[in-house]
């Protein structure tokens, strides 16, 4: 396996020293792989809502070049949001 040195903070090093203490992990190496897999999957999570952000970008703006919208005056927009139904409202924030 290979061997990277690691600079940590106090405050990192004695969470450390306390996960592998109370036996949550047998070692320091472990607690670190564990916290590199935890970032890899955050990370896979992010990529996947930015992708989602995204298509939802593209489909109102897709919606925009269709004409399908509605031009709303700043003084309504509250009204016209309580208007929609429960569905359409919640992906309208």
């Amino acid at each position: 396996m290979p061997t990277r040195n690691i600079s940590l903070t106090r405050e990192q090093d004695a969470f450390i020293e306390q996960i592998v203490d109370s036996g949550e992990y047998q070692n320091a190496s472990e607690a670190v792989r564990d916290a590199v897999r935890s970032l890899q999957q955050r990370r896979r999570v992010d990529a996947l809502k930015l992708k989602a952000l995204r298509a939802a970008i593209k489909e109102g703006l897709d919606s925009i070049d269709r004409g399908d919208f509605v031009e709303i005056d700043a003084s309504e927009i509250g009204d016209y949001l309580r208007s929609l139904p429960v569905g359409r409202r919640q992906r309208a924030r």
